[in-house]
């Protein structure tokens, strides 16, 4: 394995002078360089899936394989440029777009409203002077939706009868289109083609955006994270309900986190009725991820092994399903091996209540776990000292920090964050990711579990991407990260 360090920053983050309040697309390339310009050969990234209208938590996406059109970078859209760009704008849009700009998080209500409103006007141009007339475009357009209609056409249906209903979750539709089988999402098609139309266009948009992005990238390598499991209300459980359960969630049991769990609302899958299937959905969303990136991390690992299942009537206590370890094993590796079997690299976020047998398979697998610096402690041994970070296995990677804790410069002073970073990249393990808030030692904190509030997943760079090459801190930051890149031989 290639010693390699890499940067951790959720794409929303990122914004840049051209961005319109949230991170975008384009912007994944700048961040992408810069890091590049500090030694580090990756970028990973949070998920980028859709997200309903007023979700701000990447995990809780309306499909597993539609990306988030409040992404899509509008001054880079030749349909929007057409119709006047931002110079078309009225006074309470100059006024919206001066506001989710300048603010210092993330207004997602706000930047949605706008984005989606001038998204429809640009579609609208699009239609009637590029399908109209059948220009090139047009024909790339044509070719995207039929290439990616293995998981298009069932995304536009449902995200065509979700705008319909109001955004009402699709079990509180008319009976007669709850059961997403084929026949409804043909009749969804043929009643509703300008809006399967439209929410296609986003998906063709979006797409080139993130495939240019990648590419002004290279060869910086792009990582993702694969949740672990989709929103009841979304397009695979819709299609799908044969595949998951309505009367339950699943969570996390009792951790440090949270004394009595965690419920994420999210519906568990039945797995004998997966394994039926020969994981068929499992297999698609490991290609839609090979797609989209060069590896991916599977987040809650342990939950393909066994989900921690809450029925909703609380008819019994929370337990795990399966219940057999010797059945969590066989479930877990099967589930494991359909994403190593992508073809991207995999990494496994194994963090938490994970039990040995679960480590011990991935090692068996050639999947490395993560590595967390401050939780990496002989905890059976008096005063519960750290682990030496250049003792962690080879097939591991090391992090000073998660999404869901407190950045280092929360609880250290900035010398020894340095020599946190420092030992990280020294560390024994093949991959290095360092947050971003801990190569700068900022304190901001992305997301505090089991607690919902306006904070959570809306923190910002506190200057624009592009302007880092002027800035003299972002230019000392990178220089110091490349020389102990470099010295710590990576």
């Amino acid at each position: 394995m290639t010693r390699a360090s890499g940067i951790s920053v959720p794409l929303f983050s990122l914004v840049t002078s051209h961005s319109w309040g949230v991170g975008e697309f384009p912007d994944f390339a700048d961040m992408a360089r810069w890091a590049a310009d500090a030694g580090q050969a990756a970028v990973q990234i949070l998920p980028i899936l859709e997200l309903p209208a007023d979700e701000t938590s990447p995990y809780s996406a309306l499909s597993s394989f539609a990306l988030d059109p409040t992404c899509i970078a509008l001054p880079d859209l030749p349909d929007f440029e057409g119709i006047g760009g931002e110079l078309a704008f009225d006074f309470e849009d100059r006024l919206a777009l001066d506001e989710v700009t300048r603010a210092p998080r993330v207004m997602y209500r706000e930047v949605r409203r706008l984005k989606h409103k001038w998204l429809r006007r640009a579609w609208q141009r699009f239609v009637e002077l590029e399908v109209a007339r059948g220009t090139p475009r047009a024909r790339q357009f044509e070719e995207f939706c039929a290439r990616e209609a293995w998981w298009l056409d069932e995304y536009a249906a449902f995200r065509a009868l979700l705008s319909a209903g109001q955004n009402r979750a699709w079990w509180e539709w008319d009976a007669s289109l709850r059961s997403g089988s084929e026949e409804v999402m043909a009749r969804a098609r043929a009643e509703r083609q300008g809006e399967v139309a439209y929410r296609k266009y986003l998906q063709w948009v979006a797409d080139g955006q993130w495939s240019e992005a990648r590419r002004l990238a290279w060869p910086t390598r792009v990582f993702g994270d694969l949740p672990f499991m989709i929103s009841a209300n979304s397009a695979d459980v819709w299609h799908r309900q044969a595949l998951f359960r309505l009367d339950a969630t699943v969570g996390a049991p009792p951790d440090a986190f949270a004394k009595d769990g965690q419920d994420w609302g999210l519906p568990p899958w039945r797995w004998e009725a997966l394994r039926d299937t020969s994981y068929a959905w499992m297999r698609q969303r490991a290609r839609r991820y090979a797609d989209l990136f060069d590896g991916f991390r599977i987040d809650h690992l342990v939950g393909l092994y066994r989900a921690w299942v809450r029925p909703l009537d609380r008819s019994v206590p929370p337990y795990f399903d399966p219940a057999d370890e010797g059945e969590q094993r066989l479930l877990g590796e099967a589930l494991v091996g359909v994403f190593m079997a992508s073809g991207a690299e995999v990494v496994a976020e194994d963090l938490g209540t994970v039990p040995g047998f679960v480590r011990e398979s991935l090692t068996s697998l050639g999947v490395p776990g993560f590595k967390v610096m401050r939780w990496e402690r002989q905890w059976d041994q008096p005063g519960e000292p750290p682990i030496d970070p250049k003792a962690y296995p080879e097939l591991s990677v090391a992090t000073t920090g998660t999404h869901d804790i407190d950045p280092l410069a929360a609880e250290l002073d900035p010398e020894a964050v340095e020599q946190a970073v420092r030992a990280l990249l020294e560390s024994g393990s093949y991959l290095a990711l360092i947050p971003l808030q801990d190569v700068f030692g900022w304190t901001d904190r992305i997301n505090t579990p089991s607690v919902v509030n306006e904070l959570n997943w809306t923190w910002r760079v506190p200057r624009p991407l592009d302007s880092w090459s002027a800035w003299p801190e972002a230019v000392a930051r990178r220089e110091r990260l490349r020389t102990l890149t470099r010295a710590a031989g990576r």
